[in-house]
């Protein structure tokens, strides 16, 4: 039995530039031998522009088939976390789903922007990957490939890892390049999960999470950590980090939070060793190469939690576990989940600035509430049909429409930064919707705990103005 990748004689395949247009009906993944799953969509094009419209694609506060997804602004400003699930992806057994946290002058529009096209980039490289099989005689690999060559769950494990690689490679150059999107001193994490069948694909870079809610021996709920947060003190990545000339410090009021600094200036102070975006440090250690794992999930294994650091800042994986499993239903586990990490904020911080929070709930099991469980939740039932059908309303820069403070940027001003020492040992859309410069940073009053950039490098206003 072999990895097959095969094509409905009825389809005609085709794809986009850079990723960004492919049509995921051209292609399924499974095991030779194994019956077809239905496709669930007509044959067409997913481009950014009809993404809204694409079915079972969730990416505001609501609800799936099978998950629940809830963000909520912090006290910084403008919320730069984005979220996503989209089931029936490429065929009715794949999931995907994903949390993406920005930061810097753009970063809620970079955020936006990985969710809408990382995805579309995953189904382009599975479809170049099945026009390489079709060009050589055969989709599927049964027949193609040697013993030597491993067993079919580890060769599928290996297209999948080629995949996020190559993915996620793409991506980080699109945003480089990217007309109206600064990504010099802005960036976000990714963490994405594929799911496919018993069969759980990761690709992750910063410090966003995803962790396992499953039961032990004795039938107790116990948290398994799927993720690694990649900060920047991780010896591999503080290594790396400083072989390229970056420096890696903490700020004496904040040790526990080392950054990564450009080698000539005391910026941008960046908390995680991995993002996209971020150019500014891209050649002082700072990648977009994905952290890759694979998984079998079990009989005991419930659900999947992923979040951004907003949650984990207060919350530790066993209480995150224990507020899902025991919420009243299982479409509101997500915003409970939220709840909790802002009254932690306020009792754990209270002179701090509260983080956004981002969170994605996937049931493992298929099994959701309801309509009315949900609807006692307080989400409406016109908020769960614009989120199946992916019709909500957005402002131009691609996020639904929501109240939010002034953005403060996630930085520090130069008077704050003066006055903190380091260690002595050393979207596609309209972005020109940015909030003007002073709302952007009348947010700046108060205290923050921690930034994800502590300051603009000095050379940054004059690359944007030469």
């Amino acid at each position: 039995m072999g990895c097959s990748v095969s094509t409905s004689s009825r389809s005609t395949c085709s794809s986009g530039s850079h990723g960004e247009a492919v049509s995921p009906l051209c292609f399924e993944i499974g095991f030779c031998g194994t019956k077809r799953t239905k496709r669930t969509f007509s044959d067409h094009v997913i481009t950014l522009q009809n993404l809204p419209s694409v079915p079972n694609r969730i990416f505001t506060n609501g609800k799936s088939r099978t998950s629940c997804i809830f963000t909520q602004q912090g006290r910084k400003g403008i919320n730069q976390d984005a979220m996503i699930v989209w089931e029936d992806f490429m065929s009715e057994d794949v999931t995907f789903c994903g949390v993406f946290d920005g930061h810097g002058p753009q970063g809620h529009l970079v955020a936006r922007k990985v969710r809408d096209a990382l995805p579309l980039k995953l189904l382009s490289s599975m479809h170049s990957y099945q026009s390489r099989q079709n060009g050589s005689g055969g989709a599927c690999l049964k027949g193609n490939l040697k013993k030597s060559d491993g067993s079919p769950e580890d060769r599928l494990n290996c297209l999948w890892k080629e995949t996020f690689m190559k993915s996620y490679k793409a991506m980080d150059k699109e945003l480089r390049s990217h007309p109206n999107l600064d990504c010099f001193c802005s960036g976000s994490t990714a963490v994405t999960i594929v799911k496919q069948g018993p069969n759980l694909f990761m690709g992750y870079i910063g410090d966003s999470r995803a962790i396992m809610g499953s039961k032990d021996s004795n039938g107790s709920m116990v948290a398994i950590q799927l993720t690694v947060d990649l900060k920047p003190d991780l010896p591999r990545e503080a290594e790396r980090i400083k072989k390229c000339k970056g420096r890696v410090f903490a700020l004496q009021d904040e040790p526990e939070v080392p950054r990564v600094w450009l080698p000539f200036d005391d910026a941008p102070g960046l908390a995680m060793a991995r993002a996209f975006g971020d150019f500014c440090l891209k050649e002082y250690g700072v990648i977009s190469i994905p952290e890759f794992s694979h998984r079998l999930i079990t009989e005991r294994d419930q659900f999947i939690v992923l979040a951004s650091d907003g949650v984990w800042d207060v919350l530790s994986n066993e209480e995150v576990v224990e507020i899902v499993s025991l919420a009243p239903t299982r479409s509101s586990a997500a915003r409970i989940l939220v709840d909790s990490a802002a009254r932690e904020w306020k009792l754990k911080y209270p002179t701090s600035k509260m983080d956004d929070c981002a969170v994605v709930c996937l049931f493992l099991d298929g099994k959701m509430d309801t309509e009315s469980d949900y609807e006692e939740q307080g989400l409406s039932s016109a908020t769960v049909q614009s989120n199946h059908s992916g019709n909500a309303i957005e402002t131009d820069d691609g996020q639904k429409t929501e109240l939010y403070l002034p953005r403060n940027f996630t930085v520090r001003s130069s008077e704050e930064s003066d006055s903190y020492g380091r260690v002595a040992a050393e979207f596609e859309g309209n972005v020109d919707a940015v909030l003007t410069e002073d709302q952007n940073w009348s947010g700046l009053e108060g205290v923050t705990r921690v930034n994800s950039l502590v300051q603009l490098p000095r050379f940054s206003e004059e690359r944007r103005n030469p």
